[in-house]
């Protein structure tokens, strides 16, 4: 895997080649200040958001749209302002009702699915900007594709190929996860296909397996093979209720994209999928038996911690501070007691 495979991949480079076989998209570039507050680790607030933490406060009046969060106790008080983006606020509502009122949102690689936990209705459904901010603010993919985008590419040593993040907005729409397909294609060649979320077991994807390999099979000659810049890829696809298939993403051909149902050494040397010539592998979970935990269960956390870093309980913080300073001090009043006893 190249840096330039990867920079190929990016969304606004293969929406304009496929963009007749996937969901209506738009996408916005990303302002340095806006990238500058993705990647800093304080305060998940957008403007419009405060955090109370007393039952009475009192808030800046004199600002007309700038919200002073306050963290108070008897001796100190913190003030947090929280950000403005206007122009691109007004930009990212714009394009958001256009596509509907509702969006899936992602950078110019990765969607912040391993961030779903955080959101109020456990989906990555947005319809303002600041929910946006709140799921990519959460999420190590989307900080992979600020920071590192380029990581585990085997030309290291090579300049790296010139980047301008983007905002990704696509149109909500309700797929069923059962439908969801990777696909892995090798010079030029579709040798392998893996169920997208094998974290669960759908019948009907084995009862149809043949049908839906020839599907898929299909749309690649059609529409896919040849028409990509690089020969090594994966693919991401949707099959429909009524058998038609639907380009969802393109990803690097290499470890920084997940196998799934296949290992990254049988895709690249041999076994099972490069014997098989005529058609692609397709792997699928047989039973509930085989299936596997979902890898993104290693970000979640705690809904009282949830509920924390979006603000929706900031008494839970206080309270949790409370509990850590009274067991510290009963810690500490059990070793002078043991200390007294040992002198005696």
């Amino acid at each position: 895997m190249k840096k330039e495979q990867v920079a190929h991949c990016q969304f606004s480079v293969w929406y304009p080649i496929f963009k007749k076989h996937t969901i209506k998209s738009l996408v916005l570039p990303l302002p340095q200040n806006v990238i500058d507050y993705l990647l800093d680790d304080g305060t998940l607030v957008v403007s419009g958001s405060v955090l109370n933490t007393q039952p009475t406060h009192n808030t800046n009046s004199d600002s007309e749209s700038v919200e002073d969060i306050q963290w108070s106790d008897d001796e100190t008080t913190t003030t947090v302002t929280a950000p403005e983006f206007p122009e691109f606020t007004s930009n990212v509502q714009e394009a958001i009702n256009a596509l509907g009122g509702c969006v899936f949102p992602k950078l110019n690689w990765s969607c912040p699915r391993d961030a779903n936990w955080i959101a109020l209705n456990n989906s990555l459904q947005c319809q303002s900007l600041s929910e946006i901010f709140l799921l990519f603010k959460s999420s190590d993919f989307v900080t992979h594709d600020l920071t590192q985008p380029f990581h585990k590419c085997s030309d290291q040593d090579s300049p790296d190929p010139e980047i301008k993040y983007e905002l990704v907005l696509r149109k909500w729409s309700e797929l069923n996860p059962g439908g969801e397909f990777r696909c892995f294609v090798k010079e030029n060649k579709l040798i392998a296909i893996s169920q997208r979320d094998y974290t669960q077991y759908y019948h009907h994807i084995l009862t149809q397996k043949e049908q839906v390999r020839l599907a898929i099979q299909q749309f690649f000659h059609q529409h896919i093979q040849y028409n990509f810049l690089d020969e090594d890829f994966v693919f991401d696809v949707y099959s429909d209720s009524q058998g038609r298939v639907w380009l969802i993403d393109l990803n690097p051909f290499g470890e920084v994209t997940d196998s799934l149902l296949f290992t990254w050494e049988e895709l690249m040397s041999g076994g099972e999928v490069h014997q098989q010539q005529e058609s692609p592998v397709l792997r699928c979970s047989t039973s509930e038996v085989t299936v596997q935990p979902s890898p993104c269960l290693s970000y979640r956390i705690p809904r009282d911690f949830a509920d924390l870093s979006t603000g929706e309980d900031a008494y839970k913080l206080i309270d949790f501070l409370k509990l850590k300073k009274s067991q510290q001090e009963e810690s500490e009043e059990e070793e002078d007691e043991e200390g007294e006893e040992a002198q005696q």
